[in-house]
């Protein structure tokens, strides 16, 4: 079977760029793993409440909004690997706000880096998207997807690992060293990479013009079913997601630590392994299959809604949170492609900012519904009641947009 790990592969080897690239986003992906566990870790030893967790993942995505129109501005531009450079930097200089937070008792602070790594990957969404457009081939997107997909998973797979086995083992301000290392060395790969990349000037007639605000209006159903595929997604995994750390905290109250760092590391392992699986010959009609896509989804929620049942065996936790996220990123490297081969290259940064805003919104919305929830509901009945009103609601969109692309 020609998967989309092995179609990655030959595009690696073809292409020098991309392997620089690769080895980037590895790198920064332990300087982001990292920042998380110091975080969630911090914030978990100081007890605070679960709407201040939840809080905390929402602000981990909110400020993605802007930062998506930031990166969609800069793209018409500049190159988007110098987007991709700039994000790295300004992720460097960031990291001064966990250290203020943990030298000075500061919760605030540490929320502060939250927002900041948000912003910061809103703006390279976009770019690494148009990116791989402008430098693969056809042929290659699966690669691109699976690169996406890789990327995506590795934000914390590597970093939450090595920070789960560092936590309360080695000083947190040493951990921020190494976070800072990773990112400066992470700036250099990037360079080498927008050196050996060449490309192509888009010719004049192709160039989009500056104000693409109706863009929506004059999309096919596909593409706009492309782009609604991620934030629909993403109503159905934020509530879950959200609530990570406060099921842990409930589960096991005496060691809520303890529990949540390894279930997010499992939470990671599951979206990098899952959607590398999938046939690179058939993402096409994957992406198209509503009741596909709504069986991983219903996976997902399931395995979280016996996660509490899981209380006595860690080791049971660990793999329902595994299972669940192989699912959720099957959906995500199923929209990724969705929009990479449903947009031309003058459109992509623009659709993929598009599908990243719409993302950000819905999982604001419904974290936000949910943290207010858990406050005065408890976690679990938050869980339960918001997973299963965004998975009808996602279902009753998908058979919308068939009903609509059909017409």
């Amino acid at each position: 079977m020609n998967t989309l790990l092995l179609a990655l592969l030959r595009a690696l080897r073809r292409h020098r760029w991309l392997r620089l690239l690769g080895f980037a986003y590895i790198l920064s992906s332990l300087g982001n793993g990292l920042t998380q566990i110091i975080i969630f870790g911090q914030l978990l030893d100081w007890q605070v409440s679960p709407a201040t967790l939840t809080l905390a993942y929402m602000l981990s995505m909110l400020p993605g909004f802007i930062g998506s129109l930031w990166g969609e501005a800069l793209c018409q531009k500049m190159s988007p690997l110098l987007v991709l450079l700039s994000t790295e930097i300004l992720g460097l200089l960031a990291l001064v706000f966990p250290l203020y937070g943990l030298t000075h008792h500061s919760v605030p602070a540490l929320l502060t880096v939250q927002s900041a790594e948000a912003l910061f990957s809103g703006m390279s969404y976009p770019a690494l998207t148009l990116l791989f457009k402008r430098g693969l081939r056809d042929e290659e997107l699966p690669a691109a997807t699976a690169m996406e997909t890789i990327i995506f998973a590795s934000q914390v797979l590597l970093g939450t690992g090595l920070g789960v086995l560092m936590f309360d083992r080695v000083p947190l301000l040493h951990m921020l060293a190494i976070d800072a290392l990773s990112f400066v060395i992470s700036a250099g790969l990037l360079l080498l990479s927008a050196c050996a990349f060449r490309t192509l000037a888009l010719p004049l007639k192709e160039r989009l013009p500056h104000r693409q605000e109706r863009l929506w209006h004059i999309l096919s159903p596909v593409q706009k079913r492309s782009i609604l595929l991620l934030p629909g997604l993403a109503a159905v995994g934020s509530p879950a997601m959200a609530l990570l750390p406060a099921l842990a905290q409930e589960i096991k109250p005496t060691d809520s630590a303890g529990l949540a760092l390894p279930l997010l590391f499992a939470r990671s392992l599951g979206q990098l392994f899952g959607p590398l699986m999938l046939d690179a010959g058939k993402l096409e009609r994957y992406s198209a299959n509503n009741r596909l896509l709504l069986f991983f989804l219903i996976i997902y929620i399931g395995c979280y809604f016996l996660l509490p049942l899981s209380a006595h065996s860690s080791c049971a936790g660990l793999v329902l949170i595994f299972v669940a996220h192989i699912a959720s990123n099957v959906v995500f490297a199923l929209g990724t492609f969705a929009v990479l081969k449903s947009f031309p290259q003058p459109q992509i940064a623009k659709a993929s900012a598009m599908s990243w805003r719409g993302q950000v919104l819905v999982a604001a919305i419904t974290t936000g519904i949910t943290s207010v929830t858990a406050q005065y509901f408890g976690a679990l009945t938050a869980l339960y009641s918001m997973s299963l009103i965004c998975l009808a609601a996602v279902g009753i969109l998908l058979c919308f947009i068939k009903t609509s692309s059909t017409k």
